[in-house]
C-alpha cells in the first residue's frame, strides 16, 4: 500500500471520527451551563463605554 492510499483511508475513516467527536466536544463546551456569564461579558465589550468614549492615552500625551 502506498503512502497516499494509506493517508486517504485514514482520513476517510478514523480522522473523520476524531474530528466529529472534537466538534461535539466543542459544542458541549460552548453550551455548558456555567459558560453563559463568560459569553455575556464578551458580547458586551462593544458597549462598555457607551456613555463616555474611551480615551486614547497616546492622544492625551500628544496634547501636553
Amino acid at each position: 500500500m502506498d503512502h497516499y492510499s494509506f493517508l486517504r483511508q485514514f482520513a476517510d475513516s478514523w480522522m473523520l471520527l476524531v474530528l466529529f467527536f472534537f466538534f461535539v466536544g466543542v459544542v458541549f463546551w460552548v453550551f455548558r451551563p456555567g459558560s453563559s456569564k463568560t459569553y455575556r461579558d464578551t458580547a458586551d465589550i462593544p458597549f462598555r463605554h457607551e456613555d463616555k468614549p474611551a480615551t486614547d492615552k497616546t492622544d492625551k500625551e500628544a496634547r501636553t
